[in-house]
């Protein structure tokens, strides 16, 4: 009897799943099966409404020329040299700095005006108006050299870019050479470094791309800082005319023409743009701001307020 009550029961048990999971009744489609979405319904969601099958990719924020403005953001590309919590540390250290003062866009070949503590100074600072023909390292090691020539007496002074000591970087002139660096300029006429220590800035439209200077200067006799006709320079205009057959000759022998097409030694000289772009998103925000308030400063600088008329 109680056999016979068991089979019953089991029967009635298979019956009533195999009612409920039928297509034609309703309870079927709640209970026999799952609402998620398929694989491929959730991947055609994500397509562009367009009809194309391309994932979307998101633009960058972050303008390309970051790279040349906050050139000493980016680490040093040799591997021994490499230390990722020093670089990140150093960047943060870098906008602190960038906090208290402007440091404002530069390159090789733009006038600058730097104004420093100096405790044997009249005033206890000192300011000097130089053409940049060096900039180099990177990091809080960043530095740059101001040449001038005062009284027929040439000038350099090098300054750390992040010096404590700074209290203010000017640009009087914002332009761009055809060279990567200007120390030939030790060896050209001293007319091509000479720049009035009063000299007031001249201010470029808002937007405007930055000038490309392609003066050619005029080396004077040897000797020389270095052999310039060994470095393939774009800026000097008489450098055959102090290079004899024998110097020529040793030139050609040392030259590497082929390194331009290495690209290896240049993936090695630089930093790989993932890389780059993921250094600048994590500074992005704080250098965009404060550009802004550099932007609204040189707006009120720029403004000159209308005199009452009598």
């Amino acid at each position: 009897m109680n056999l016979f009550f068991k089979n019953s029961a089991a029967t009635r048990s298979i019956w009533f799943l195999k009612a409920i999971c039928t297509d034609g009744s309703p309870l079927s489609a709640a209970r026999c099966y799952s609402t998620k979405l398929a694989p491929a319904t959730a991947t055609a969601q994500k397509t562009s409404s367009t009809g194309s099958n391309a994932p979307t990719e998101r633009k960058s924020i972050i303008p390309p020329n970051y790279r040349y403005v906050y050139q000493e953001f980016l680490p040093d590309p040799k591997v021994e040299w490499r230390n990722s919590v020093r670089e990140k540390l150093e960047r943060k250290d870098m906008l602190d700095r960038r906090a208290n003062i402007d440091i404002p866009e530069f390159y090789v070949g733009s006038v600058v005006a730097v104004t420093s503590s100096d405790p044997h100074a009249e005033n206890k600072t000192a300011r000097f108006v130089g053409i940049c023909i060096l900039r180099e390292k990177c990091g809080l090691r960043a530095r740059f050299i101001l040449r001038n020539v005062i009284d027929h007496q040439g000038i350099e002074i090098s300054y750390d870019l992040y010096d404590p000591t700074l209290q203010k970087i000017e640009v009087l002139r914002l332009e761009k050479r055809l060279d990567d660096n200007l120390l030939y300029l030790r060896d050209a006429l001293d007319e091509y470094s000479t720049f009035d220590v009063n000299m007031e800035p001249e201010i470029l439209p808002e937007g405007s791309p930055v000038p490309i200077n392609d003066v050619k200067v005029v080396l004077k006799p040897r000797p020389w800082y270095a052999r310039w006709e060994r470095h393939n320079l774009q800026g000097v205009a008489n450098i055959d005319e102090h290079t004899n057959e024998r110097r020529r000759r040793k030139a050609e022998l040392v030259a590497k023409p082929w390194e331009k097409y290495d690209l290896m030694q240049e993936y090695r000289r630089t930093i790989p743009e993932e890389e780059q772009k993921e250094i600048f998103t994590e500074i992005y925000s704080q250098l965009h701001s404060l550009e802004l308030a550099r932007k609204k400063m040189k707006r009120k600088r720029t403004f000159v307020k209308p005199t009452k008329l009598a």
